[in-house]
């Protein structure tokens, strides 16, 4: 349950008193509850020049060796009452934890002295150790590298103040008290060189940034080979990896962003040949039984180039480290199965593109222009099964809050339509010859949501859809909107569903890099509000992966009068509003204009009774009910289709 008049509360400042005693316990309880966001905090302190495995790593370790000996007094000053939702509160026991990852990810970042032993924060960790491997977190967008980069030419103390100002909320005042309880000298100075950081506290919340969730390449392969030649010198088996690693180089030109290559295959070799890849004709695409990727005809004006094609297929296949890597969720990253087609190559903005299809992802390559700074990226989307609908566009730029599309070629034209705004015209967005378009902003979530961008695709040709609208949600492919009836869901592309999402669009932040092909929403029902407070309406919205796993559902309540709906109820990997289980039940504690609280629910037309207790008493015949509650009353809700079939509430 939630209710739609939620409030943020501004926490009191601490009284004063004696000070807090943490004991292990207490501590242990504190670290495991809010473990990831500590290792956050470690790793957005420690110094970027560790690199990101070891940064990673460092931060687990400082973490998990932060807690106490024995019952330890903490300065009330080291525990100041947190602001916002969510946060972990006047926890001595946390603000005990947290200061002690703050201290050892400052010492981490102080010089060696020739004279002086290292600190303990200063040496590699012990533990967690990966052999074998290199972990980093994802990969973000431009925004985040900006920040990255930023923080990463701030002093330790200004860095830390930075992620407390962000990260915790909390004001300067508390921010330079924990900066001298961690032992730096000059609070002030932090404070104010972390000023110059011109960027959103927001970007700290990025995947980018989450040493928990992370991605996996192997270290040097060439090196370890080598290491174990060494060891085993006196072996045969010594004597033949000396050989193997012995072969001469790939043949790639210097500086190119690719591992070295240290064995030969032949099948591999052939597809990491651009002679090889697959070329499909300008208008093959009119004569085909499908409509989907496999018919895009190569375009861009260095299709021809042969050591941009080279460089793309041997980076696809072995990955530098100073290559960035994404994929979205259950994407396979590794080589080319076979020779893969060529969609385009060509310039866009001040990068060089090349977009490859093997007929199960889509993979994007990009490197920087000759004098435009940055490294390469690499990127990887599953798009097996895709249709004419899911296939009308590919992002091939995305930075400084722009981004950038090639378009199938059956698209006739393209628009840009306001979610927002369901009665404002859709505005022409260019494209050059080869179907990229102009840059459209790119809108990421945020608390105002006063904009939300989709792109309007009207086809042409042989099954052509009329009109269709696809919106970004931070990955390569952008996401099929469609709205009606899980079973027979239909294109936007009227006023009556244009304004149904209108209410839904700021809500799509809840699905973004997901790995998201399609998101179908509905009003499943319509209730009248006790008191006479007008009619609201229930919406179900289902978002399908491409993996088939990890669809999301969010159940809505929109009250009359509220530009945005409010989430009653989400669920993962559920069927619920789906072709295969339609049928859909949630509640939300709602309170009237008079002040009076009511748990109010909703079923699908095929439920035919509702009953909830608990916080709240009542049965309702038919698919809506609403009774008198108590605020922050909890309830459970059960429903029973008209065959006697019980219904559980969407979770």
């Amino acid at each position: 349950m939630s209710s739609s008049d939620a409030a943020t509360r501004t926490s009191p400042p601490p009284s004063p008193g004696p000070a807090p005693v943490v004991d292990v316990e207490q501590a242990e309880a504190a670290l495991v509850e809010h473990y990831p966001r500590l290792v956050r905090l470690g790793y957005l302190v420690l110094p970027p020049s560790l690199g990101r495995n070891r940064r990673v790593l460092t931060a687990h370790w400082l973490t998990q060796r932060a807690l106490p000996r024995a019952r330890t007094t903490v300065e009330r000053a080291m525990v100041p009452a947190q602001r916002g939702a969510g946060r972990p509160g006047g926890d001595p026991g946390y603000g005990y934890v947290r200061l002690r990852v703050l201290r050892s990810a400052l010492e981490a970042g102080l010089p060696l002295r020739r004279r002086a032993w290292p600190r303990r924060a200063q040496l590699p960790p012990l533990l967690p150790q990966v052999w074998g491997l290199r972990l980093f977190p994802r990969s973000g967008g431009a925004d985040e590298l900006a920040l990255d980069q930023r923080l990463s030419a701030l002093g330790g103390p200004a860095r830390a103040a930075f992620v407390l100002r962000g990260l915790e909320r909390l004001p300067d005042a508390e921010v330079r008290r924990i900066l001298e309880g961690a032992g730096v000298e000059d609070p002030h100075a932090a404070l104010a060189e972390a000023d110059g950081v011109a960027a959103s506290y927001e970007l700290l919340d990025s995947p980018e940034f989450d040493p928990c969730s992370l991605q996996a390449r192997p270290p040097d392969l060439m090196r370890r080979r080598q290491h174990g030649r060494a060891a085993l010198a006196a072996t045969a088996a010594a004597l033949v990896c000396g050989t193997l690693l012995a072969l001469p180089g790939d043949g790639l030109a210097p500086g190119t962003p690719a591992a070295p290559a240290y064995a030969r295959n032949p099948a591999a070799e052939a597809a990491l040949d651009p002679e090889e890849l697959t070329r499909v004709g300008a208008g093959e695409w009119r004569r085909s039984a499908r409509t989907d990727f496999s018919v895009w005809p190569a375009r861009g004006s260095l299709t021809g180039d042969r050591e941009l094609l080279g460089r793309a297929l041997a980076v696809w296949a072995r990955p530098g480290p100073s290559v960035q890597v994404s994929a979205t969720p259950g994407t396979a990253s590794g080589a080319p199965p076979g020779p893969a087609q060529l969609l385009y190559a060509g310039e866009v903005g001040r990068a060089r593109v090349v977009v490859l299809h093997d007929g199960l992802r889509l993979v994007r390559y990009a490197e920087p222009r000759s004098g435009a700074g940055g490294g390469a990226a690499l990127d990887f989307a599953r798009v097996d099964g895709a249709a004419q609908a899911t296939s009308g566009a590919v992002v091939v730029g995305r930075g400084k809050g722009e981004v950038r599309y090639l378009t199938a070629p059956w698209v006739r034209t393209v628009a840009v339509r306001d979610l927002r705004e369901p009665g404002a015209p859709a505005r022409e967005l260019d494209r050059s010859a080869d179907g990229v378009t102009a840059p459209l902003a790119a809108v990421a979530p945020s608390t105002d949501c006063t904009e939300v961008a989709a792109l309007e695709l009207r086809e042409d040709g042989p099954g052509a859809g009329g009109t269709r609208l696809v919106t970004d949600l931070g990955e390569l492919t952008p996401a099929h909107l469609t709205s009606g009836r899980p079973q027979s869901p239909g294109e936007v592309d009227g006023q009556a569903a244009r304004a149904s999402w209108a209410r839904t669009a700021c809500l799509l932040g809840a699905v973004r890099s997901n790995g998201v092909r399609s998101v179908n929403s509905w009003a499943y029902a319509a209730q009248r509000l006790p008191e006479g407070n007008g009619t609201a309406t229930w919406v179900c919205t289902r978002a399908e992966t491409w993996r088939g796993a990890g669809s999301r559902v969010l159940a809505q309540f929109q009250a009359p009068g509220k530009d945005t709906g409010a989430i009653a109820a989400r669920a993962q990997d559920s069927p619920a509003c789906g072709a295969r289980e339609p049928r859909v039940l949630a509640g939300v504690l709602w309170k009237s204009r008079a002040g009076h609280w009511h748990v109010l629910a909703a079923g699908s037309k095929d439920v035919a009774s509702v009953r909830v207790t608990g916080g709240a008493q009542g049965s309702a015949r038919g698919n809506t009910l609403a009774a008198p509650a108590r605020k922050g009353a909890r309830a459970q809700l059960r429903g029973r289709l008209a065959d006697g079939t019980e219904v559980s509430a969407l979770r």
